[in-house]
């Protein structure tokens, strides 16, 4: 029976090849790069005719058969370098030999050996790296693991609750639109041959973070703002974020800009209160009387960032929170501490608001941010 072909001598490329394809390119769909069927495809012959064991060859022949436009290159970078372990190659245009071959480059698998057969695959090792990073609490991160998860952090594309507006629009199916159905009777005829139907048209619902920025927070302060600046940038117009801790800071403005370094950067600069005391009960307050009675809070999904520490009464956070469900069309508290193995809610704090919360999540992991993700959809 004749052996297989393998990448590089012009046939099909092996069947692990295949699939960690495959992974990739729903990798790249999650980050927002389409990733068609016929690009995929295209990258796999391009595979057929190369050597896969060339890190360089991989990351060009990706770029050049799956990315559709210059949006897509920076995706491309972010999701590459998340998926293959790995700082990939990020030159702006590609080298003239390269630009020959259109639909090749391809590595999946790297290493320095002379054989294929005896060159050791590293792609289902990095994906399991990545699947434990994904679990691991970020206050247990060493550095390098930390800037491991900012790449993955990139990728989040947090998904928008959405409401029925009052405006409507023509609809296969719906309520009898009854002017329109008459006015097109009347052009044939006087008889009513279809029934025109309308529905409304779902908007965005407003989505507000309120992240605590106390010392008790620290460890997980970093991680909470990389998700409120992947959300702000997926819906700028739908999302606000404030800090809370000794005092309210409004911080939406500076995590607009692209850069997540940046704009915890000047997110830092922003907040006095950084690393200090906890008074939940009169920060909330604050926020309600200047910001939530105004609007910003009405028919709004609030997510609540915090351990529940409170330095001052829990009668006033009781009072605030009731208040806030009065208001908010959801209330989501995430609290890190929820995933440790035997955590109890015990805290003045949160004995204080669960009564008035929809939805009680971790915040611990990305793992744990993904569902919170789904949560504020489902809201």
């Amino acid at each position: 029976m004749a052996e297989p072909a393998t990448a590089g001598n012009g046939g099909p490329p092996p069947r692990d090849v295949v699939a960690t394809v495959l992974g990739f390119a729903r990798t790249l769909r999650v980050a927002g790069v389409t990733a068609s069927p016929d690009r995929v495809e295209a990258m796999l012959e391009a595979i057929g005719a190369l050597d896969v064991l060339d890190p360089t060859s991989v990351y060009w022949a990706g770029r050049l058969t799956l990315c559709s436009g210059p949006d897509d290159l920076e995706r491309y970078d972010a999701a590459f370098a998340a998926y293959f372990a790995g700082e990939a190659p990020r030159m702006r245009s590609a080298p003239a030999d390269q630009r020959q071959v259109v639909a090749l480059s391809a590595p999946l698998e790297t290493g320095t050996g002379e054989g294929e057969d005896d060159a050791p695959s590293d792609v289902a090792g990095q994906a399991s790296a990545d699947e434990v990073l994904r679990h691991r609490d970020v206050a247990e991160l060493t550095l390098t693991e930390r800037e491991e998860l900012r790449r993955l952090f990139a990728l989040l594309r947090p998904a928008t609750p959405m409401r029925a507006s009052r405006r409507r629009r023509p609809s296969a199916h719906g309520s009898v639109h009854a002017a329109r159905t008459v006015r097109r009777a009347l052009r044939d005829g006087g008889e009513v041959t279809r029934l025109v139907h309308r529905r409304a048209r779902p908007r965005p619902r407003r989505v507000v973070l309120l992240v605590d920025v106390s010392g008790s927070m620290s460890p997980y302060s970093d991680a909470l703002l990389r998700f409120a600046h992947v959300a702000v940038r997926a819906r700028p117009a739908s999302t606000e974020v404030f800090t809370i801790g000794t005092r309210l800071t409004r911080v939406t403005r500076e995590l607009r800009l692209r850069d997540p370094d940046r704009a915890l950067a000047a997110s830092g600069e922003a907040i006095p209160d950084w690393s200090g005391g906890t008074r939940l009960g009169e920060v909330l307050k604050a926020f309600l009387d200047r910001w939530g009675q105004r609007g910003t809070a009405r028919g709004a999904v609030v997510v609540v960032c915090s351990d529940g520490w409170e330095r001052g009464g829990t009668e006033l956070l009781a009072e605030q929170m009731a208040r806030l469900r009065r208001l908010a069309h959801a209330v989501v508290w995430v609290n890190p501490h929820k995933g440790r193995v035997g955590y109890e809610p015990l805290t003045g704090g949160m004995q204080a608001a669960l009564p008035s919360l929809d939805a009680f999540v971790a915040g611990h992991s990305l793992a744990a941010f993904e569902e919170l993700t789904g949560v504020i959809a489902r809201a």
